[in-house]
């Protein structure tokens, strides 16, 4: 990387340590941002981009290193300290208050007084004027944050970060996650605005294609060291991802050949057959059916029913039409436990808030669904335990210095893995996949997506969802499409992606 003159830079790290108990987080890692550049920081899970923006912003001080901001050394205390600076953070996980309104959350801290009090309407109106200056979106402010989806509370966080006074960095963590094809684009009309006005932007991402879409730069890290940093034009894609992995790639060669073995094992016998299946108001009556061996894509936009159809048959909630048969046998009891008695699992949307339990180690999180399904008096000791979590770390590839690990501690991507290891360890007969690689890197996205056909080709069955049209047509034997909560067509095959984003938008 070139030398720059430090007084063109905003932030100028060098040299920067951090160590956790057993791990190495970012070793001698050197990271430069321009004004009015967007620079994407990219890895896999697990490589230290995390950590580094912690560094910055002051949430974890660094073992060794120095951070200059506009040629000035600075040692960064806390994230308001890092506010007082003009560094502004959204990160991947929304960190608003749900209980309170969408303008509450926008202005907390800086309301707008009168007469001693605050002013409940121009704080609902300013509220408004920043979401449709900034964003171009007009909702209601005074309802709550957690009334709303999660792609407008992540517009919602962003919009407060930007409306932070006097900043002059912005650091967007994962911010596209949860956002439509059409709020995506107005978030990058907003970032590119602010990259006129000046202000740096580091944009964290695992969509390659948006990083060749809106960023400058590119910096690489990988197992917390420091690939390098690259003009997004003279990388190719290929090229990055091998720098992101450290290996050549052949996975999706492999996938191919696996899909196409897959196939083979299909069994003609359905293990779960849904008939004008639904619930009022969230899934209307649909047929489906899952074969031994197969993999059922489901395909929609956002809010088209992909994540209620999933919750629904796993017993989230009871239908109030139609039937559902599971080897035979009708399902007349609808919970969760009953589901994973009977074979039927679900890995949530939502790692986060329904998946893993971050104060319990990775051991407990893999074990938890089979202990429950055994009983609480049937307890499984420690070395049982042990065993079991042992066979699916290593099975799954998890990162962690050990089974007493707490989950909270992992990656993202690693997370995932552990929730995939304790569905896997009930013995499931049909597995329910919902966003299981959102948010992690490429690497890790095809070790999950092989993993999937692999387990269709033991014979499993699968319903796999993916915002990824790619993904879903690459992992899929078969695709349900559902619109407006309303199953609207049913490929097998090899398909048309026109053809297929044509079903997705309701045209038939």
């Amino acid at each position: 990387m070139s030398e720059q003159n430090n007084s063109v830079l905003l932030v100028s790290m060098r040299g920067i340590n951090k160590t956790f108990p057993g791990v190495q987080a970012l070793a001698n890692v050197d990271f430069d941002l321009r004004h009015g550049e967007i620079h994407a920081l990219m890895g896999g899970n697990g490589a230290g981009k995390s950590t580094l923006i912690k560094v910055l912003t002051g949430v974890e001080r660094p073992d060794s290193g120095t951070i200059l901001l506009a040629g000035k050394e600075v040692s960064v205390r806390s994230p308001k300290h890092a506010q007082s600076l003009g560094i502004s953070t959204v990160y991947q996980e929304i960190n608003l208050c749900p209980n309170l309104t969408v303008a509450e959350n926008i202005l907390i801290g800086r309301e707008p007084m009168k007469f001693g009090r605050i002013d409940w309407g121009g704080l609902n109106a300013q509220a408004r004027e920043i979401l449709l200056r900034v964003l171009g979106i007009d909702i209601d402010v005074t309802r709550t944050l957690g009334s709303y989806s999660v792609a407008i509370q992540q517009m919602v966080a962003i919009a407060r970060a930007l409306e932070i006074e006097s900043a002059k960095i912005l650091i967007l963590d994962e911010p596209t996650s949860s956002l439509s094809t059409h709020e995506t684009e107005q978030l990058f009309t907003v970032m590119r605005k602010l990259k006129t006005e000046g202000v740096g932007i580091i944009f964290i991402t695992h969509f390659v294609d948006q990083v060749y879409e809106i960023s400058d730069r590119i910096t690489v890290i990988r197992n917390g060291a420091l690939v390098g940093t690259y003009e997004t034009q003279a990388l190719p894609r290929m090229e990055l991802i091998v720098k992101m992995i450290g290996r050549s790639i052949t996975e999706l060669d492999e996938m191919s050949k696996t899909k196409a073995e897959a196939r083979k094992h299909i069994s003609g016998e359905s293990v779960l057959q849904a008939r004008e299946f639904g619930q009022t108001g969230e899934v209307e009556p649909l047929d489906l059916d899952l074969h031994a061996g197969e993999v059922l894509g489901l395909a929609g936009l956002v809010g088209s029913g992909r994540t209620e159809t999933a919750g629904l048959l796993f017993g989230l909630e009871a239908p109030d039409s139609g039937t559902l048969t599971m080897a035979g046998k009708k399902v007349d009891k609808f919970s969760p436990y009953a589901s994973i008695t009977r074979g039927l699992v679900l890995s949530p949307e939502d790692r986060k808030a329904a998946g893993i339990v971050d104060d319990l180690t990775v051991r407990e999180n893999i074990v938890l669904a089979l202990q429950v399904g055994q009983g609480w008096f049937n307890h499984l000791s420690t070395q049982k335990q042990s065993e079991i979590a042992e066979r699916y770390v290593e099975l799954l590839d998890i990162a962690t210095p050990s089974l007493d690990q707490p989950v909270k501690n992992l990656s993202g991507g690693n997370q995932q893995k552990v929730i995939l290891a304790r569905w896997l360890a009930t013995n499931p007969q049909v597995l329910i996949l919902d966003e299981p690689t959102r948010g992690i890197d490429v690497g890790t996205k095809a070790e999950i997506q092989k993993l999937v056909l692999t387990l269709a080709e033991e014979g499993k069955a699968c319903v796999f969802i993916s915002s990824e049209l790619e993904e879903v047509m690459r992992c899929s034997h078969r695709i349900a499409v559902l619109y407006e909560r309303r199953k609207v067509a049913e490929f097998t095959g090899d398909v048309d992606e026109h053809v297929l984003m044509r079903s997705m938008a309701g045209g038939g």
